[in-house]
């Protein structure tokens, strides 16, 4: 794992002076590889490439970037790992030796290491850029400079594992895997992007391809940029979607998670028996390709499904027991280690047990905008941080088991989402928004005082909590759904109007869909409205994973210099994830069915099954407790109103709201508190 940046720019600068601006840009990001360090620039051109190394595989100077390849016609600086580097050497050298038996010109390999970037610069020699992407196993951002042809790719892998931020600062092409490098280049003055913001507030993270930042933009999942001659000297009106050509610019993509949909719905899996041993023989490659290092190696356990998958199937492939990491709380109701504990025994793992009180886990709170580096509200960042830092400790490799949820259905809305819409869909939209306003107006206050009664009949554990709260939520949706679509988007929202918290000269801006949710779905495998569950998952791919949870574990495994893998995302496991009818994923109400019955032939059912919980913690108390001071200064009043980004009446009314304990606004509050703190760092 690496960090990576650069610039292009108008020629009009010396050597030194290139390299010593892309030196300053990856000093920002040393954090993500301390191991080494290296800069290349090119006087004529104007460019410059900077890269931070974590030494993964190949610990000796052949693996130094930016690495030129052995032709000189590529410079590469590059952040990840191809997990199948080793057969595509393989390839090369056959193609090589079978090149020279027949008489045909080509090029005898000489291999200075072997690290899987001298593999990618070879194989770009070989068969090209696209072509080369899509034979990788991998996750990575890279950026390629073709000095014969004085053109510049930009790549990111398919879902999205590894970032990479581009965009110009003035009127220069500026790259990189944080914002924070880019923040570095000389005379960077970007605004606040007011449509990010908006979209930051409606989603918690900032969704590709915006960034916080105007002109800044995340390189979208699966998407290669090439630039060609110079680079434009403006940024463009809007943000750019694949395929689309700006000046010298092309934005392309190389893989697409809808042809899987759609190669999916053709190719169906039916027999249970055949799914169930295709998942677990892939699933295997996958975890024994991914635990290839030269350093030490672990992985994070929950003991939740996903992880304990990840953790058995790694455990089967050694006789050594492996290493494996949690974090436990001392807020009841929040740790969950006792049963990652349980599974660790039984699976025969290493295990180590990070106990983390309150106090421990606030301290992490003043860390956050500067490992997210724009603002970012999954307060799981929190224990995700604390994790891999434990981790860190004692390996350099952790893999984690993360994208269960959205290959094979885990997410509480996958299942509460068709029900709500099964009990409203019948009454007329019209009817729905009455409903809705009818709702309010009761007070919170007077819907809990009607549920005081029916709770006193009930059993303690059966009790509805909250129910003014709940109902009011409910209202909200009820306004402004019109179908089952709708709700997911509701669903994923956080402020359902951020126009009604957001300050900007133009609304437009403050009303744009997310791109990804507004995209069209594959025309086959997602068009049958029964399938909404489907739909879920396939937009849950596009935005929450890369954007959220992809980008929670990069930044916080980087923050520790530790490399985070994921191998629940080798292609070929989503590619069968896909095949599957619904039936085998969401059964009696219960998620990821399949992935269960891998996993029950290692771990007992008795140490798994038990209700669904987030990896969190409880940021709603510590903000009336003793978060409270550090919240009521980001939230001032007066404060806000001279900065300029939000109303502050409707924070205002929910900030009294939460402290009362009328209302639970947790997650409202973290997006502004979390936007509040990026912006005072």
């Amino acid at each position: 794992m690496c960090g990576i940046t650069g610039f292009w720019e108008v020629p009009n600068r010396s050597k030194f002076q290139l390299s010593e601006t892309a030196r300053r840009m990856a000093d920002t990001i040393a954090h993500r590889g301390p191991d080494d360090s290296g800069v290349w620039s090119d006087q004529e051109a104007g460019i410059a490439l900077a890269h931070q190394r974590l030494s993964i595989i190949d610990l000796s100077t052949a693996g130094h970037q930016p690495m030129i390849s052995s032709s000189g016609r590529f410079v590469i600086v590059f952040n990840g790992e191809i997990y199948n580097h080793l057969e595509l050497r393989a390839e090369l050298d056959n193609k090589s030796d079978n090149s020279a038996h027949h008489g045909v010109k080509g090029i005898k390999l000489k291999w200075r290491g072997y690290s899987d970037t001298e593999t990618l610069l070879n194989s770009f020699e070989h068969w090209g850029v696209a072509a080369t992407l899509a034979k990788t196993v991998g996750m990575f951002s890279l950026v390629l400079w073709d000095v014969h042809q004085r053109m510049l790719h930009l790549a990111r892998d398919r879902f999205g594992e590894k970032p990479l931020y581009y965009g110009w600062a003035g009127n220069t092409f500026v790259f990189g895997s944080e914002l924070k490098a880019l923040r570095a280049y000389p005379g960077f003055v970007n605004p606040v992007c007011r449509g990010a913001l908006a979209q930051y507030m409606r989603f918690m993270y900032v969704p590709a391809p915006r960034s916080i930042y105007k002109d800044i933009y995340k390189l979208e999942p699966g998407c290669m940029i090439t630039v060609k001659g110079s680079t434009p000297m403006v940024a463009p009106s809007q943000p750019l979607r694949p395929p689309a050509v700006y000046e010298s610019l092309t934005l392309t993509r190389w893989w697409s998670l809808a042809d899987v949909v759609e190669n999916g719905a053709y190719n169906p899996i039916k027999n249970e028996m055949d799914a169930i041993n295709a998942l677990e023989q892939r699933l295997s490659d996958a975890v024994k390709l991914q635990s290839l290092a030269d350093v030490p190696l672990g992985a994070f356990l929950s003991g939740g499904v996903d992880s304990s998958a990840i953790v058995a199937l790694m455990q089967q492939k050694t006789t050594t027991p492996i290493k494996t990491f949690t974090v436990g709380f001392e807020e009841a109701g929040f740790d969950e280690s006792p049963y990652a504990r349980l599974v660790a025994k039984h699976i025969g793992t290493d295990h180590t047990e990070m106990f983390v009180t309150a106090a421990e886990a606030q301290d992490v709170i003043a860390k956050l905008p500067m490992i997210y580096d724009e603002p970012f509200a999954d307060s799981s960042q929190i224990p995700t941080y604390l994790v891999c830092y434990t981790a860190s400790k004692h390996v350099k490799v952790a893999l984690s088991g993360d994208a269960g949820d959205e290959l094979f259905g885990g997410y509480n809305r996958y299942f509460w989402g068709p029900r709500i819409w099964a009990k409203l869909a019948w009454l007329p939209y019209p009817i729905r928004q009455a409903l809705g306003i009818a709702i309010t107006t009761i007070p919170v206050a007077g819907w809990d005082a009607l549920s005081l009664p029916v709770n006193a009949l009930l059993a303690k554990v059966y009790g509805i909590r909250n129910i003014g709260d709940k109902a009011h939520k409910l209202a909200t949706r009820l306004r402004g759904v019109n179908n089952i679509d709708d709700l997911y988007e509701s669903l994923v929202s956080e402020w359902q109007d951020p126009a009604l918290i957001v300050r900007s000269d133009n609304n437009k801006e403050l009303l744009e869909p997310s791109n990804m949710l507004s995209d069209e779905l594959p025309k086959n495998g997602l068009n049958d409205m029964a399938k909404s569950q489907l739909r879920m998952m396939y937009r849950d791919s596009l935005t929450y994973l890369p954007d959220d949870i992809l980008c929670k574990v990069d930044r916080a495994g980087m923050a520790t210099s530790l490399e985070t893998r994921v191998p629940f995302l080798d292609h070929r496991i989503a590619e069968l994830a896909w095949q599957l009818p619904l039936g085998m994923k969401i059964m009696n109400g219960q998620g990821k069915w399949i992935l269960r019955q891998v996993l029950y032939k290692h771990v007992p059912r008795e140490l798994i099954e038990r209700p669904k919980a987030g990896f969190g913690i409880p940021v709603g108390q510590w903000l009336r407790g003793p978060l409270r001071p550090w919240a009521e200064n980001l939230l001032d009043e007066n404060r806000l109103n001279a900065e300029g980004y939000f109303y502050s009446s409707p924070i205002k009314k929910k900030w009294s709201e939460h402290l009362s304990g009328r209302r639970d606004h947790t997650a409202s509050l973290w997006a502004i508190l979390m936007f509040q703190a990026w912006l005072s760092q």
